[in-house]
């Protein structure tokens, strides 16, 4: 296996389904010449012209109408929004048309549909361009919502997402563009329904998705060295849940924290927790811990950022209130 980014694995993605299905194209600002706002789509105009890699006006709502209609008459549009905060400007298509048009035409019509967009905080972009919102899109019934935090997952994930016949929400951290991992080459997918555990242990289970897979991974070792043996569990997908491998882990360890990037108040965590409340309550040792991002719009100034996003001192906090 290549060690490669997790943008370039993104990029083989994309590059070996438009090869494998012609009916795969991307649209969305900038995609083309510019070749991403991220540098994901470098090459694919050079090779898949113009007719496949589409530059749009700056329209979310039309670039994500274009690609419901596109997907409805059986082709399979990927659309990227250059970030996940102008998915506000389009939310009617995505809650009440992409997410929608299956169940109100009977089953007849599907929307094969993938909507990539970049999320999350760190870099100094202030209160409307530093926001995670996985917990909205995974609100919305109709839509499957998938957030990677490894490359390989990246690859395999966004495969699976093009060749699914349900609208994807595909929610890729900024932060982890950069970073590096094994990918496997040619043919590899990777499931859309199911959680992985990253760690295995035997005290507590900490729950996260995306970058915060890697915060709770790096908590996990520092906990490891006050012996506490922490399992890490990367949701990986929103919407489904995979609740069955968060039970199991939860009968296990008997502790639970959740560790989310957006705001805790209505987000996945609070899902989680309720679901562990149901399912596993007899095998609780202490009330399930949650972590989350700061209530507050993001701040500019870096110090007050870095306070806003959760990181491993957040979590080990939260674990060690579970040992009061």
């Amino acid at each position: 296996m290549a060690t490669i980014t997790y943008r370039e694995a993104l990029n083989q993605a994309l590059r070996e389904e438009m090869r494998r299905d012609p009916d795969v194209f991307i649209m969305g600002e900038d995609v083309g010449v510019f070749e991403g706002a991220y540098k994901v789509t470098v090459g694919l105009l050079a090779e898949f012209g113009e007719k496949r890699v589409r530059d749009t006006p700056i329209a979310e709502l039309a670039i994500i109408g274009l690609g419901v209609g596109a997907a409805m008459t059986g082709l399979r549009p990927v659309c990227e929004l250059m970030t996940v905060n102008f998915s506000l400007l389009a939310m009617d298509q995505i809650v009440n048309h992409a997410a929608k048009i299956h169940y109100m035409f009977g089953g007849r019509v599907k929307v094969p549909l993938v909507i990539r967009m970049p999320e999350g905080g760190g870099f100094q972009l202030a209160a409307t361009h530093s926001q995670t919102f996985d917990s909205w899109f995974g609100y919305v019934p109709g839509l499957r919502v998938v957030s990677p935090a490894f490359p390989a997952d990246a690859k395999g994930m966004l495969k699976s997402a093009i060749r699914c016949d349900d609208p994807v929400i595909f929610l890729e951290n900024e932060a982890l563009y950069n970073t590096r991992g094994e990918v496997p080459e040619g043919e590899y997918l990777e499931p859309l329904e199911t959680a992985a555990v990253r760690r295995n242990g035997t005290d507590v289970t900490l729950i996260a998705n995306s970058r915060m897979t890697l915060v709770a991974l790096e908590a996990a070792r520092r906990l490891e060295e006050e012996g506490i043996d922490a399992e890490v569990i990367d949701l990986r997908c929103i919407r489904p849940l995979d609740r069955e491998t968060l039970v199991q882990s939860v009968r296990k360890t008997n502790r639970a924290v959740t560790v989310e990037e957006g705001w805790r108040s209505f987000g996945w965590g609070a899902e989680v927790a309720a679901s562990l409340s149901e399912q596993a309550f007899d095998y609780l040792d202490a009330p399930i811990g949650r972590v989350g991002g700061a209530e507050v719009p993001m701040p500019y100034a870096r110090n007050l950022e870095k306070e806003a996003i959760p990181d491993a001192d957040d979590v080990i906090a939260a674990v060690r209130r579970l040992y009061k």
